[in-house]
């Protein structure tokens, strides 16, 4: 269906309140699951994180990778197995862990956004000490998985100041040097609390938490802080959606404003998301 310049108008000017709310404001997405492995969404992604930057806002990308790891490690004949749904990361896995995430699907997202117009600077958590990690605790099975201790905002500030989206690899440093393989949410949680964040928005392969996982209609458009328990209890809240509620409660309880779990499989969901009435997803906040 054809749409004339006069609607074309139209749905311009309806999302001028929300330019004008979000305008210099810090959104961090944390990008990953099916959002990239299709070249029609990965494209979708990047224009909407360009435009973004073009009306105003400040993204900043996290990013995972586990399938493409996983990929990697099988055509290098290495074995990988994993406990409670993290990876158990040996010297050599990490090493292939760090080549995927950094050197490989860190450098296709930067291009993808320079390709949209945008300006785009990938970094790892070893760039200027942005992300220091130890080992996470009570998890001395699973080998060199991390977590985060600090972030430095002072590496992120000067280049968001200077018109440039920063696409951060989930890979953190200790003290010592050590490399850690980090959850790219945890990753993402922690950035936005550091940066001031306005929004922490999650890809997802679903399309938000769901009262029923079979019907996407009881699909629940705003949770609260204080609600998560009961549904987590109930079995609402289960698998792999706890960790990504638990990121937005850290975030929320650090001072991000709100958070989002939305449906990477939805292109343009980040727009959705931002720039429309009906919203998109799961949005978390406090209360």
């Amino acid at each position: 269906m054809m749409i004339s310049s006069m609607e074309k108008a139209k749905i311009i000017t309806e999302v001028l309140p929300y330019i004008k709310e979000f305008s210099g404001k810090t959104v961090v997405v944390k990008y990953g699951g099916s959002a990239m492995g299709s070249s029609v969404l990965q494209q979708a992604v990047m224009q909407d994180l360009v435009l973004l930057k073009y009306v105003g806002m400040n993204p900043l990308v996290v990013h995972g990778g586990g399938p493409e790891i996983t990929q990697m490690l099988h055509r290098l004949g290495i074995k990988t197995r994993f406990v409670k749904g993290m990876r158990v990361t040996d010297p050599e896995i990490m090493e292939v862990v760090e080549m995927v995430l950094v050197g490989k699907i860190n450098k296709q997202i930067v291009a993808g956004i320079n390709e949209c117009g945008g300006k785009a600077i990938g970094l790892c958590g070893k760039d200027g000490n942005l992300i220091e990690a130890v080992q996470m605790r009570g998890s001395e099975d699973l080998g060199y998985v991390g977590e985060v201790v600090n972030i430095n905002p002072c590496v992120l500030n000067p280049l968001v100041e200077n018109g440039y989206i920063p696409v951060i690899a989930p890979v953190g440093m200790g003290q010592d040097g050590t490399t850690y393989n980090i959850n790219a949410d945890h990753v993402a949680s922690e950035i936005a609390v550091a940066v001031g964040a306005e929004k922490l928005i999650l890809l997802t392969d679903v399309p938000g938490i769901l009262a029923d996982s079979r019907a996407s209609d009881t699909l629940f458009s705003q949770v609260l802080v204080s609600e998560i328990p009961d549904l987590i209890e109930c079995g609402i809240i289960d698998g792999g959606m706890i960790p990504k509620v638990e990121c937005c409660t850290n975030a929320l309880k650090k001072g991000v404003s709100r958070t989002h779990i939305i449906d990477g499989r939805v292109p343009h969901s980040i727009l959705l998301e931002l720039l429309t009435n009906e919203g998109s997803g799961t949005m978390v906040v406090r209360g």
